[in-house]
Order: C-alpha cells, then structure tokens, then sequence
C-alpha cells in the first residue's frame, strides 16, 4: 500500500495572498542558521561583532535567493527562457538551484569577508554547518509541494503525488483520489520519496556530521571540505532514484543527470580541501 500525499501547498490564505509551505521551509531553515551561527559567534569561533554577523547572514540569504534562480535559469532553465524569456521573472512558478545558490552565498561570503578582513575559508568553513538545516527544510517544502519527486517503486514507503499523475487523474477532485488510493487503484503511480531521501542526507546527516566535525576547531578549510564532499555524495546517490528534469532527461549513459554532473566537481573540490587542509593553519577561538 503506497502513501497519498495529499497536502496543501498552501499554508496559509491571507486574502489573495497565498503564503506557500515552501517560503517558510526557507524562512526556517534561515532563522536556524542565524540562530546556529550567533551561538558559535558569542563563543568566539569568529572574530566579528553580532552586528557583522548579521551582515553576513543577509547577504548569504540573498545569495540563496539569487543565485538560486539565477543557477535555475543557467542549468536547467535554458529552453524556458529561450521559448518565454519572461519565465524568468515568474518565480512562483518555482526553480531554484542548489548549485546556484552555493555559488551565490560563496560571493557573497567573499565580498563579506573582505570587508571584514577575513581569509575567505575561515567565513566558509564557519558557515558550511549553517547550511544543512536549509537544505532540510527546503527538501521538506519540495516533498509537500509534490516537486522533485523520485523514480516509479513498488516499495511500500512509496508515495502518490497528484503531481506526477497523468493529466485526467491529477485534476480529479481530492476526495476522488482519496478514494481511488485505498482501492489501491494509483499505487501502479507511486514514488520514490526522493525529497524526504534528500533531507534526511543533505539535511539531517550532513548537518550531524558537520556540526559534530566542526565542535572544536579545525585546520583552514577541513569543514568547508567536508560539507563539499559529503554533499556531493548524497545528491550524485539520490539522483539515482530521482526523476530526472523531463526537458533534460538523462545526460549520457542513460542514467547520468544534470544533478550528478554538477555534484562530481563538488566531490573532487571537497577531496581537494581536505588534503590541503593538512597543512593548513588553524583559527583558534577568539582570534583576530
């Protein structure tokens, strides 16, 4: 028997405002982050005031934000754009990336750190276990948006999304699907779960691990890559259970996907860092 995910996108109606589980999932995964990383800065494991901080913390939310999109457009959006360049702007219609959004918060952090003086891994290797808990929620906000849903499956964990129905069904009304479910009649349609496998890796996982990695102070850039190759993994492993972008389809070899080419370089990155941090200085508590 499969699982119907049949929840409402929507959280919350304010009028002709509709506020979308997936804007708080982001609005979540900032304010633990910003929460996360004031702690550790009180405990002095970065020379900045709480002020400075914050700065950080705006400017790496807008990283996400732009670069996300930006990184959407760029790797995945190419023929949107090119049949309807206005997709662009439509952002409520959802698209973001993460790979874009890496890259948006890493110029951001660079511009920051260079106002503040820093060396730019010491701000990375200080920020690398804020972004897990985002990377969760996201993936949660993916789940209940019925996006970015996984391969067909038999298994019983498997789940029904109208989403990825065939036309007729996905308009039928609720209470029709409903019905149709416990008859058994769509479990033929369910899914892997890909964004719940996401969360729990990117999300739960890394952020153990990083969190744990980074409790006492490590040599330049041991965290930032650790969170690159331990992320890199997780999304080139899931990608194997994930629907590929259906514009995009495989890339080669008939399993290969955009996900999996842009998380390969992200894996030699993070092997890279953490052979140099061996000899890398490390930024001890409370220093300037």
């Amino acid at each position: 028997m499969s699982i119907l995910n049949d929840i409402d996108p929507v959280a919350i109606q304010l009028g002709p405002v509709a506020v979308h589980w997936y804007g708080l999932m982001y609005l979540l995964g900032f304010g633990l982050a910003w929460w996360l990383g004031l702690r550790r800065v009180r405990a002095g494991r970065l020379p900045v005031s709480e002020q400075a901080y914050a700065d950080l913390i705006f400017y790496a939310m807008l990283g996400v934000l732009l670069g996300g999109r930006i990184g959407y457009l760029l790797f995945y959006g190419t023929a949107q754009i090119a049949a309807d360049p206005m997709y662009a702007f439509r952002v409520w219609e959802g698209g973001m990336s993460f790979h874009g959004g890496l890259l948006g918060v890493l110029a951001a952090v660079w511009w920051w750190s260079r106002k503040q003086k820093l060396h730019f891994f010491d701000s990375v290797d200080f920020i690398a276990p804020l972004v897990p808990p985002g990377l969760g929620f996201g993936r949660l906000g993916n789940f209940i948006g019925g996006e970015l849903w996984g391969h067909l499956t038999s298994q019983p964990w498997g789940v029904v999304f109208r989403s990825a129905l065939p036309p007729g069904l996905a308009a039928a009304p609720a209470d029709t699907l409903r019905a149709m479910h416990e008859s058994g009649a769509l479990d033929r349609y369910a899914r892997h779960p890909s964004q719940l496998y996401q969360a729990f890796l990117e999300g739960l996982v890394l952020f153990v691990v990083l969190w744990w990695f980074s409790s006492r102070p490590r040599p330049r850039y041991a965290v930032s890559g650790m969170f690159a190759l331990l992320y890199g993994v997780f999304r080139f492993a899931v990608e194997f259970v994930r629907e590929p972008d259906a514009h995009l389809g495989y890339l080669a070899f008939g399993w290969l996907t955009m996900g999996q080419v842009l998380s390969l370089p992200l894996v030699l990155l993070g092997l890279w860092l953490l052979w140099r941090a061996r000899r890398a200085p490390t930024l001890a508590p409370g220093a300037t």
